[in-house]
């Protein structure tokens, strides 16, 4: 499994790349055929304080890609935020690649 940590205006911290990975370790509980991580941690620019840190991530999995972001007022917030998202993505993804090969006997008209 590939993992690309980055940041844009902001410094990764050893240990908030340590509590990215604990993060994302939930998502390869889930769904074992993770190819790779991509995220991107950055703090925006805007005038108000509410919702300037911001965490997004790709997820390369077999069969497709999957993508979440999350902004918040805390990163690690967003970070928490986020791996809800992709979990229930992959979560879903996993279940339409089960019933996609269900038993072909099942299937009304066969």
């Amino acid at each position: 499994m590939n993992l690309t940590i980055s940041g844009h205006h902001l410094d990764v911290t050893p240990s908030l790349r340590a509590y990215v990975q604990s993060k994302l370790e939930r998502i390869t509980r889930h769904f074992d055929q993770v190819v790779g991580f991509k995220v991107l941690l950055s703090v925006e620019k805007q005038k108000e304080k509410e919702k300037r840190q911001r965490a997004e991530c790709n997820i390369h999995v077999k069969g497709g890609d999957l993508f979440a972001e999350s902004s918040h007022q805390d990163l690690y917030a967003a970070v928490d935020d986020l791996v809800d998202k992709l979990d229930r993505q992959v979560v879903r993804h996993k279940n339409r690649l089960q019933n996609h090969h269900s038993d072909p006997r099942s299937r009304p008209g066969a």
